[in-house]
């Protein structure tokens, strides 16, 4: 028998994959491209490449997911994913504002 526990656990990680949110708020694209400036500096510059702390691609944001996107800023902000620049980024995002961005990123190319 497999307990709810695990039903809930393989629910999530299905809609994680299909790319479906994983927060309450509903995103606001507008309101998501007033915000976007932190985000150009490196992720609107096609192939930028950081030098600091080591070379790393900028990846593209356009037309990937909400819920990725969501995911990762999450992460970021909560130091399961590692990078001095992001998790100083994410830091400083609200619920609501990693909903916008990822509404707005959602929809750009």
């Amino acid at each position: 028998m497999i307990s709810s526990r695990t039903v809930v656990a393989i629910g999530l990680g299905l809609a994680l994959c299909a790319g479906l949110p994983l927060q309450a708020a509903d995103g606001d694209a507008e309101a998501g491209k007033q915000k976007k400036q932190m985000c150009e500096g490196c992720h609107g510059i096609a192939g930028y490449r950081t030098a600091y702390p080591v070379v790393y691609s900028a990846p593209k944001l356009g037309g990937q997911t909400v819920g990725y996107l969501v995911k990762s800023l999450q992460d970021y902000r909560d130091g399961a994913r590692k990078h001095p620049s992001m998790n100083g980024v994410a830091a400083s995002l609200s619920e609501q504002d990693m909903a916008d961005l990822a509404a707005y990123y959602t929809g750009a190319n």
